[in-house]
């Protein structure tokens, strides 16, 4: 995790997704619209992930921002 990153929370958010939806997911912690980006990362370094939902359904997206398989959430905050 760099200086300017944070963990919101160590533990995924669970949101329904609409299939053909684009999503940004965000990176750097800062958003008050967690788990999706609200702009917070201008100046940070940091850059949301865009992703399209292939499916209507519930997904777990990764609180903890460390993620291997972001933006989608891959247990790495059980370690943190």
């Amino acid at each position: 995790m760099t200086d300017s990153q944070e963990c919101p929370q160590k533990a995924p958010y669970r949101v329904e997704l609409t299939e053909g939806k684009t999503y940004f997911w965000c990176a750097c912690g800062r958003s008050q619209k967690q788990p999706f980006c609200d702009g917070s990362h201008k100046e940070t370094g940091f850059t949301p992930v865009k992703f399209t939902a292939e499916a209507t359904k519930p997904a777990f997206l990764c609180g903890c921002k460390q993620s291997g398989k972001a933006p989608f959430c891959d247990g790495t905050h059980k370690t943190l």
